[in-house]
């Protein structure tokens, strides 16, 4: 069976637009974490957030269906299409499904734009002329923060059963009141920037942003001149209701497993970690990481997080993740993670705070978990 590969890649964050921007800011460790220029909201108090500082031009579709935009355009250009072939599928992944705009409206007829920051994104809006004349299937599916990965996952079942030709997971995130209240409710909002695995880590940095991942077979992309060097060689998925909101150590562990499993490697040489820079939810993800270091007879498994530089894109936040795990094993060089200043004392791990080279890494995990118990975890392999 050939592999199922990573043929193009886009995103928009609070870098600005483009993978090369977001690449070297994680780097050059720096966090675009600030307080807040454009967004608003009754229980935001001033904390540093991630504000893409790019603006649609006006009149555009909302803000969320043009960070996915332009992360599609992107993607397919990093893929080497100039549009969707047909019988493609596209996995738009969000909060909510986008609703019809002309609906969408107040008595006085204007679209409700706060619906337009929350649902979606609009999938018309998305492909635009990427869908050339192909029809795509457009599949939505919601995972809390763990849908990207959700969404590669299947992706990549489905391109294995022969069921499309080529995938696309396409998203994005807007900051907006809803979902900054549901972070806030649950006291998981730091006043301060986010630091993952520090030990004096006090919650996560809301950010917002776009993106969108090409797969398709790896012989396929060969032909067309695309880039086919990093395989979805593992995809563990698993919905487990123990805890609603906290991550569960065990569940991590058996997610990265599984996945470890599926890809068959005898090596694991990076982790890309979920990593929000929670209290519990880093102790969790560490304690995983050790256990799975242990069995794997890894003395210094380098784990970065890209958080504390663009903060948490919620149900996208799976793609700048994979996007920095296939840069890493592409380069040779993990990135550090911003604002980590003290890490957490590890046995197995090591917690970079400045790039680390790692030659000839070929291997690399990335964790994704959300909400109601979602945990996903995808090993890349370079071929």
């Amino acid at each position: 069976m050939s592999d199922i590969v990573i043929s193009g890649l886009g995103l928009v964050t609070p870098f600005g637009r483009g993978v090369e921007p977001y690449w070297q800011g994680l780097l050059g460790g720096r966090s675009a974490l600030r307080a807040a220029r454009r967004f608003t909201a009754p229980l935001y108090r001033g904390e540093p957030v991630g504000e893409v500082p790019w603006e649609p031009a006006p009149g555009d579709a909302p803000r969320k269906s043009a960070y996915a935009r332009a992360a599609f355009g992107e993607a397919l250009r990093a893929a080497g299409l100039a549009e969707l072939p047909d019988g493609a599928v596209v996995l738009v992944v969000g909060q909510a499904q986008a609703q019809d705009r002309s609906r969408a409206q107040d008595p006085d007829g204007r679209l409700v734009a706060e619906e337009g920051e929350f649902l979606g994104p609009e999938p018309a809006d998305v492909l635009g002329s990427g869908a050339g004349s192909a029809s795509p299937r457009v599949l939505h599916l919601s995972h809390a923060c763990a849908s990207a990965v959700f969404a590669v996952g299947y992706a990549r079942e489905l391109l294995r059963a022969g069921a499309a030709p080529l995938a696309v997971v396409v998203g994005s995130s807007v900051l907006n009141r809803y979902e900054y209240a549901s972070m806030d409710v649950v006291r998981a909002v730091g006043r301060t920037a986010a630091r993952p695995f520090d030990a004096g880590r006090a919650g996560i940095s809301l950010g917002e942003g776009g993106g969108a991942l090409v797969l398709e077979d790896a012989e396929r992309a060969r032909a067309r001149g695309a880039s086919a060097d990093i395989a979805v060689a593992g995809a563990a998925c698993r919905v487990s209701g123990f805890k609603s909101a906290a991550s569960d150590a065990g569940q991590v562990a058996r997610c990265m497993r599984d996945a470890l499993a599926d890809a068959a490697v005898d090596r694991l040489d990076h982790v890309h970690a979920h990593a929000t820079g929670t209290g519990q939810g880093d102790a969790a993800e560490l304690t995983a990481l050790e256990a799975v270091a242990a069995e794997r007879g890894a003395p210094a498994l380098p784990v970065s997080s890209h958080k504390g530089a663009i903060g948490h894109l919620l149900h996208i936040s799976g793609a700048p993740a994979i996007a920095a795990a296939a840069l890493t094993l592409r380069t040779g060089i993990a990135p550090p993670t911003a604002g980590l200043l003290a890490p957490e004392p590890t046995e197995r791990l090591v917690l970079p705070t400045a790039p680390l080279e790692l030659a000839g890494a070929r291997t690399a995990a990335v964790n994704s978990f959300g909400f109601g118990g979602n945990n996903a975890s995808l090993v890349l392999l370079r071929r």
